[in-house]
């Protein structure tokens, strides 16, 4: 892989990781605020739709295609970069495997679907789940910032 590709796919994934950070931004900043704010039975049925719509939205195949890019930009660096360039390859790729994908797969995934088997609102599961659910989002987001970080400036900077 040229040089100049590398730098062009790095900028690529970084500011696709860019675009994800916004979208955690929106849930940390305002939007279970806001279904907090709705009450027990509308925040829960809210949220639970929103969950049923994500699976067919822009957003989660972006979310999932960065998984095989940054492991394919992250074996490529492995391969045939050096110094700050390939240091900051890995690191977005492995901030965002562990902290984006893996929070989710392992944290956000796993209490939605719990979430979701509930037919009537739980108020202690509601009130848990916003509380643990917004951490873990914390992480996300800030996962997707230092990865799209990280893989802009191995863009600008690192690759060359």
């Amino acid at each position: 892989m040229s040089p100049t590709l590398a730098g062009d796919l790095s900028l690529l994934a970084g500011l696709a990781s860019a675009v994800m950070t916004g979208v955690f931004l929106a849930f940390s900043d305002f939007l279970m605020r806001g279904f907090r704010e709705a009450g027990n039975v509308s925040g829960m049925q809210s949220m639970q739709a929103l969950n049923r719509t994500v699976l067919r939205s822009v957003f989660l195949t972006v979310f999932l295609l960065l998984v095989p890019g940054l492991i394919a930009l992250a074996w490529w660096a492995m391969a045939g970069m050096s110094g700050a360039g390939r240091d900051l390859v890995l690191a977005g790729a492995a901030i965002y495997l562990l902290g984006a994908f893996g929070v989710t797969l392992f944290g956000n995934v796993p209490m939605n679907r719990k979430l979701e088997r509930l037919d009537a609102p739980e108020a202690d599961y509601w009130s848990l789940y916003l509380e643990r659910w917004t951490r873990l989002n914390h992480v996300r987001t800030l996962a997707c910032f230092l990865t799209a970080i990280c893989l802009v400036l191995a863009a600008r900077w690192g690759v060359m």
